[in-house]
């Protein structure tokens, strides 16, 4: 069985006071600073979720609450001709 080759990451002018909240949660979350560190890339730039469209069902409802549909496509038509 062959072993996986990993990529090493080195980043340049890092903030001192962001390796020092890195390194605190990392101790907080019982991990390595690199184990933290990859663990949050993973969470920001893994998987997308994918959201169903039956998730937007009466989104910006609140938008049309006094307005009357019919007026309203009526007034769109109209300015079509203009």
């Amino acid at each position: 069985m062959e072993d996986a080759v990993m990529a090493t990451l080195n980043i340049k002018n890092f903030p001192d006071d962001l390796y020092q909240q890195l390194q605190e949660r990392a101790e907080r979350e019982h991990r390595s600073l690199a184990q933290q560190v990859t663990h949050l890339l993973e969470e920001s730039a893994g998987k997308s979720k994918l959201h169903s469209i039956l998730e937007l069902r009466g989104l910006g409802k609140e938008l049309w609450k006094d307005v009357d549909p019919v007026a309203h496509v009526r007034a769109e038509r109209d300015s079509w001709d203009s």
